[in-house]
């Protein structure tokens, strides 16, 4: 009888809405991460296990710029000024430390079997951790409800509750479906109306042959593997302001396993696929959330629903929604 009544609650209109938006909020942050290691892969074929921490690393970057700067008594634009800032230098930062990594560790690995760039990612991931650790304790950052404590004092201008047709929602959630929408607008834009993006998929065919026609493929790794951070610390500074994630080192493995998941269902190296799955986790989550507060009493219900989504298409299609057998060309 509880379940009836949790599912009459559920199918009203009211309650449908919440849930879409905050499927769709999620749904938003999942494609902005995933779509770097996108990227990264279906051009490089590596498998970048240090892209969680690059997003932990633009949360931070990006929470001490907005805690540092955003003051009481500041106005609703300029709070979005400063966060427009804030995404500016995250970006820029985490490209920076995205084609460094690419250019001093990950490149001399191109011509040896994968499991190598496997093993130096995964050391990679550990090497950022701990140094996030040591610079956070070192400087006085934890706890981390203290950051979000002057988050709470110094709310952003799109972090308080909105009316959208009579109902309450997240403005955060709003905002992070805009970034979504804008990213995934932009990295479509940038693979298919632009130059360097067919100089992107060509490579990504077809290495040997791009380079035989005088294209400096090297250079386009660098440039990919920068974007791709760039996006990982954009989708940590909306982390930062989202109460159901914040700040910490634990946010690299938080964000790298739905990451992968993500990126497995919609077909590695894919980038429509990557948005279609991204749809598919982020709605599956929050419709799960909301039967484990209102009805179930398990709280790793929403991550067991969407691990078996992930056994479910291995099972029946191994290589994804739109995967195809090999990517990755070099």
């Amino acid at each position: 009888m509880l379940v009836l009544d949790a599912l009459g609650q559920f199918l009203r209109p009211e309650v449908l809405f919440g849930v879409a938006v905050d499927g769709l909020a999620k749904a938003a942050l999942y494609v902005m991460i995933a779509s770097g290691l996108t990227l990264i892969f279906g051009l490089m074929g590596v498998l970048n296990f240090a892209h969680g921490s690059l997003t932990m690393i633009g949360a931070y970057l990006g929470g001490l710029f907005l805690v540092t700067t955003v003051t009481d008594g500041a106005g609703f634009w300029t709070r979005m000024a400063l966060f427009l800032v804030a995404a500016v230098v995250v970006v820029a930062l985490l490209s920076a430390l995205g084609a460094a990594l690419e250019v001093g560790l990950i490149r001399p690995l191109y011509d040896r079997p994968p499991i190598y760039q496997i093993l130096l990612t995964f050391g990679i991931t550990l090497v950022l951790d701990e140094l996030a650790r040591i610079v956070v304790i070192f400087y006085g950052l934890q706890p981390i409800s203290d950051w979000q404590a002057a988050l709470g004092t110094k709310p952003s201008a799109f972090a308080q509750p909105v009316e959208v047709l009579g109902l309450s929602i997240r403005g955060l959630a709003l905002f992070e479906i805009l970034f979504g929408v804008l990213t995934v607008a932009a990295v479509w834009a940038f693979l298919t109306r632009t130059r360097y993006g067919l100089v992107v998929r060509a490579g990504s065919e077809d290495p040997e042959m791009t380079a035989a026609l005088g294209i400096n493929v090297r250079r386009v790794f660098t440039t990919v593997f920068a974007l791709g951070a760039g996006l990982a610390g954009l989708a940590g500074l909306l982390l930062m302001w989202d109460q159901n994630w914040g700040a910490s080192v634990p946010l690299a493995s938080e964000t790298l396993l739905p990451a992968f998941v993500v990126v497995i269902i919609g077909g590695l190296g894919t980038f429509r696929g990557t948005v279609v799955a991204a749809l598919i986790v982020g709605l599956t989550d929050a419709v799960m959330t909301w039967w484990f507060i209102n009805a179930v009493n398990f709280s790793g219900l929403p991550e067991m629903t969407v691990f078996l989504i992930l056994v479910g298409m291995l099972i029946v299609r191994p290589q994804g929604i739109f995967g195809v057998a090999e990517v990755g060309g070099h």
